[in-house]
């Protein structure tokens, strides 16, 4: 299929998908932009009427079209609220793919999906360059949480407190494995993910202690890439599809019964995107992408679901840690795992779970949106960070690495006393107890 037909293709199925929208309004009750910008072309309503004659708009303003249909967090709000069940993100992923085919990427994007993301070998020897020489510009911001900030003001980082590059990347600590089915009976493939292979290794030595706890046997191949979701956020199908035929090849090498992941928005990429925009493709390719995204569950629902997963028994002496919890977006509202977690905290001894207000409201990451628009990240954010507080947690557990990264700011920003963990992580080191 040519660039232009696949154009075609996508302009013919956004017709189809913008007409089941009633315009009735219930997405501008949920979306978090608009509740801090108060503006309707922020919420989803507003965008799919954007959308409709996309075709005249995009040639007489694809700039300004481009722009309104970016600022979005892509957090599934307004579709999980959705009566008339419009498929907005799939809608808005498409329109992005259909203005960058016409636009055309940006230079910057093109050198970093093109010429960095869609090569896993050229980019992480990259990204372990830039831990190397990372501390010459930044300094350590929380000693609690980790976090970092620039040495001097910086355009690209401003005032933001994030975690650093890890010093050693879990592609390095362990850069492929391969383990029979123990007692469980089950053999399971782990995709890493970006983020947790290059900012969070601990959180895969934790799922790799709980499989080998459980008896499950792991597949764990080597030269992993990106699941593609920040390429197709910014309408970059031919990375997008490169980075997906990437994973099939490299995951087709040995048999498994599941795909485990630990990161939310690789879960619901696989899971969901994946099968959307790819429904075109040739008909093997179709049904390889088909099958990998049934197999695909976050780590904490493949743990409860087909292993011995048991509250914990908390009745003897054990010092007792209050955790609370955040679910992100892409988790609950994308996939609806939100209880699986919660069970896991739960059958970890020596925590207890205390619930925060509002615990499935967006945490204002979004991606790439984090860096367009920092400053009403941050205010989403900060309401997060109240919640969080406000429950006196020392700990805040989620199941997404994007959503650490963000709570991790926020919490950093304020110099709370209050430590990010995944769920994963809080788990594992509790296996080891009586």
């Amino acid at each position: 299929m040519t660039a232009f037909d696949e154009l075609i293709r996508l302009m013919k199925d956004l017709e189809d998908q913008l007409i089941v929208c009633m315009k009735c309004g219930m997405c501008q009750s949920v979306c978090p932009l608009y509740a801090q910008t108060g503006r309707e072309s922020d919420v989803a309503r507003g965008k799919l009427a954007l959308l409709d004659g996309l075709m005249k708009k995009m040639l007489d303003d694809p700039g300004g079209v481009s722009e309104r249909l970016n600022k979005c967090l892509l957090c599934g709000s307004c579709a999980a609220a959705c009566p008339s069940g419009v498929h907005v993100m799939d809608i808005f992923i498409k329109a992005r793919a259909i203005l960058a085919g016409y636009m055309g990427l940006s230079p910057a994007k093109q050198v970093i999906f093109r010429g960095m993301l869609a090569h896993p070998g050229l980019f992480d020897r990259l990204i372990e360059w830039g831990s190397v020489f990372q501390k010459l510009f930044t300094k350590k911001a929380s000693d609690i949480i980790g976090t970092s900030c620039a040495r001097v003001m910086s355009p690209l980082i401003g005032n933001r407190h994030f975690m650093p590059l890890a010093e050693t990347p879990f592609h390095r600590r362990v850069p492929s494995l391969s383990t029979a089915a123990g007692v469980s009976g089950i053999r399971v493939a782990f995709f890493t993910g970006c983020l947790i292979d290059k900012l969070f290794p601990n959180i895969s030595q934790a799922c790799l202690r709980a499989l080998d706890w459980h008896g499950v046997g792991v597949f764990l191949p080597e030269n992993q890439g990106c699941c593609g979701i920040p390429a197709v956020s910014s309408g970059d199908m031919k990375t997008f599809r490169q980075l997906v035929r990437h994973t099939i090849r490299i995951f087709e090498a040995e048999p498994f019964d599941y795909l485990i992941t630990a990161c939310a928005t690789c879960t619901s990429t696989i899971k969901k995107v994946w099968p959307v925009l790819l429904e075109s493709d040739e008909t093997g390719f179709r049904e390889k992408v088909r099958r990998l995204s049934e197999k695909t569950l976050d780590i904490s629902q493949f743990l409860v679901m087909h292993t011995h997963v048991s509250p914990a028994d908390i009745s003897d002496s054990s010092p007792i840690r209050d955790v609370t919890y955040h679910d992100p977006c892409h988790l609950k509202k994308s996939l609806g795992v939100f209880r699986e977690p919660r069970q896991l905290i739960q059958a970890s001894r020596g925590w207890r779970l205390t619930e925060m207000a509002d615990p499935d409201v967006c945490c204002g990451m979004g991606g790439s949106f984090n860096l367009q628009y920092y400053e009403i990240s941050a205010k989403i954010g900060q309401n997060k960070r109240q919640n969080i507080v406000d429950t006196g947690c020392g700990v805040i557990a989620t199941g997404c690495p994007a959503c650490m990264m963000q709570i991790s700011d926020r919490l950093s920003q304020e110099s709370d006393s209050v430590s990010v963990k995944h769920v994963i992580e809080i788990y594992a080191e509790t296996l080891s107890q009586p």
